[in-house]
């Protein structure tokens, strides 16, 4: 597979755009290309690069979520191709995500969601407005490492607190992590509510992940 279309590749997820990366890992895929290598070498790299231009000031929302978009569409075929030929990615951990209840904010905690399957985590996105009972059933079923918790108001940033409580009277918190973002959120709140971490951006949210878990 040349070069040059691999290169392709990870340029149509950094320019966001989902037709064409779809297109190119069709072609790449039928010509022979090593599925897991196509994610680990070009499509996670390229993620990092979005997330570095974001951190940068270069990329903003809209970028993102196009990126994250292409990505997808990308995984659509890479990740069927990885799974019929029976490769896998040693995952670093299992991760929640949500928005807590009374909170339809989606697009940041998307984009965190999208950032951590590219470093090879598995991904439980639970959506919107979330209560904590289900954070804790779910966390519970798929035994994750790692709940991320999203709030993009200061009228439901308590909802945080309200997942972390709920989780240690159901005995959990110590069998897990708990991250914490959004708008109006910060370290300080992170530590008041008894949070493991918090990260401003997606990117952010990647390493912050990877060393609640032990990864880095």
């Amino acid at each position: 597979m040349a070069e040059e279309r691999l290169q392709a590749l990870g340029q149509a997820v950094i320019d966001g755009f989902p037709d064409q990366a779809k297109e190119i890992a069709e072609e790449i895929i039928s010509a022979g290309a090593d599925p897991l290598d196509v994610l680990e070498s070009y499509l996670s790299p390229a993620m990092d690069e979005v997330g570095r231009r974001y951190e940068e000031g270069d990329f903003f929302i809209p970028d993102l979520t196009m990126s994250g978009e292409a990505m997808k569409a990308a995984m659509s075929i890479v990740g069927p191709a990885m799974a019929d030929s029976d490769q896998t990615r040693t995952a670093p951990g299992t991760v929640i995500l949500g928005t807590v209840e009374g909170d339809i904010h989606e697009i940041g905690k998307s984009l965190v969601g999208t950032m951590l399957e590219a470093a090879g985590f598995i991904v439980h996105d639970l959506g919107v407005n979330v209560p904590a009972a289900e954070f804790v059933a779910q966390a519970r079923e798929i035994k994750a490492d790692v709940v991320g918790l999203s709030a993009l108001l200061t009228t439901t940033m308590r909802n945080q607190q309200v997942v972390i409580e709920a989780l240690e009277e159901a005995g959990m918190r110590g069998e897990l992590k708990v991250i914490i973002g959004g708008a109006p959120v910060s370290p300080q709140w992170a530590e008041k509510i008894g949070a493991d971490g918090f990260a401003e951006n997606a990117r952010e949210a990647v390493s912050v992940v990877r060393g609640l878990v032990g990864a880095d």
